[in-house]
């Protein structure tokens, strides 16, 4: 909670927060449903028309542009562009008139985003210096938000408001994190010139809603211009998505204005069409015995670990780290255990981890096994999480549900 000069400040929660949560919560029982599903179908009968059907190619040539991308490909490319999109609205708005928006409340998750995302990466760094498999750093370093709020829901009367609003914060930050990261780190055959082309739409939306330009038909196209320029500029194109969101005007953030509308438009097509592709796309692993034998390599284990404890032990201790030097507060009821407990679902790295291991490696065997070790560490954070909070958490006092 931020200081105040009499009485704490209550705890508030802007109406497409709320929102936003709620289809995080019915977005990840969905996710989960289709990751089971995939996993299925990759392993019946049919499995191998089931993978080729999201490796079949198709799309256009533009000139010197080329399309032709896998189905799978347009997802992690396209439609995860739209996901990051509403993914920059949400922290533009929490920036300017949400939880972020509270220097003393937005430090806490920004801290404990930082550490966990630090202590995976040590993790991962000390099962895999020195090989080729290092490039997969980030991978442990993401949360999922959908999976994270959802397992939450299982044990709200546990935790108390603040606690849900700190987990969702740090999973957006943590968001924001992954995606300098994919952009710094994960690109390919950087061209000077298509990036140029992008920056240089980028800037002309800028000075279109510095002049109060709002019409969303101007934007929108434009993204899309800005997105064609990204893909063949080296940056991974997804970054497109954000770097829209914070030019597109704000204004008051009321619900009449276009961040709002579209924030709002965005929120159950991507939780309840692009999300659940996503993970019916990237989820079709074929668990043979080769790919389960590999699971006690350094590629794994740095996965399921950093995932398992490393986002625990980082966003804990440098939570607490931060109210112990007096630079952040707890909210009203938090607990130790509040904390890890939130910090343990926080390993459920799924769609962002997933995403990251698409990009870090070339070699498909290496992206498989990403993958599994990634559905491993991930459950494993949840079970976890969702015990320890059950369990071990003490109950707050009667607060309003979100």
């Amino acid at each position: 909670m931020s200081g105040a000069k009499k009485s704490a400040k209550p705890l508030r929660l802007t109406a497409l927060f709320r929102d936003f949560l709620q289809s995080e919560k019915v977005s990840g029982i969905l996710l989960f449903t289709c990751t089971i599903i995939s996993l299925l179908i990759a392993n019946s009968s049919i499995g191998h028309t089931y993978t080729e059907l999201w490796a079949y190619k198709t799309g256009v040539s533009l000139g010197p542009l080329d399309f032709h991308l896998s189905i799978a490909d347009w997802i992690n490319d396209g439609l995860m562009t739209i996901f990051f999109l509403m993914v920059g609205l949400e922290i533009e708005r929490e920036l300017y008139i949400g939880e972020l928006s509270d220097r003393k409340r937005a430090l806490l998750p920004v801290i404990g985003a930082l550490g966990g995302m630090i202590a995976p990466a040590f993790i991962y760094w000390g099962f895999n210096q020195g090989s080729a498999t290092i490039s997969g750093i980030g991978i442990p370093t993401a949360t999922d938000i959908a999976f994270a709020i959802a397992i939450m829901g299982f044990v709200s009367k546990r935790v108390p408001l603040s606690i849900k609003v700190f987990l969702t914060a740090l999973a957006i930050i943590d968001d924001l994190g992954a995606i300098l990261v994919i952009a710094l780190f994960y690109g390919h055959g950087f061209s000077v010139l298509y990036l140029g082309l992008a920056m240089a739409v980028l800037g002309v939306l800028f000075f279109l809603a510095r002049r109060g330009i709002t019409n969303l038909w101007i934007y929108l196209p434009a993204g899309l211009l800005m997105w064609i320029f990204m893909m063949h500029s080296g940056i991974h194109a997804t970054i497109t998505g954000v770097l829209l969101a914070f030019v597109i005007p704000f204004e008051k953030g009321t619900r009449t204005s276009v961040s709002y509308k579209l924030q709002h438009a965005l929120h159950q097509p991507v939780a309840f069409i692009i999300i659940p592709l996503f993970a019916l796309a990237n989820t079709a692993i074929l668990l043979n015995t080769d790919i389960l034998q590999e699971l006690g390599n350094a590629e794994s284990l740095g996965i399921f670990f950093g995932l398992l404890f490393g986002k625990p032990l980082g966003i804990t201790l440098f939570a607490y780290g931060s109210v112990a030097i007096g630079i952040t507060k707890f909210g009203k009821g938090v607990k130790f255990a509040h904390i890890f407990g939130a910090g343990m679902l926080a390993g459920i790295g799924f769609t962002m981890s997933i995403f990251i291991t698409n990009l870090a490696f070339n070699e498909q065997s290496w992206i498989q096994l990403g993958k599994v070790s990634i559905l491993l560490g991930s459950a494993a954070a949840a079970i976890f999480g969702l015990l320890f909070l059950r369990f071990f958490a003490p109950m707050p006092k009667k607060e309003p549900e979100i």
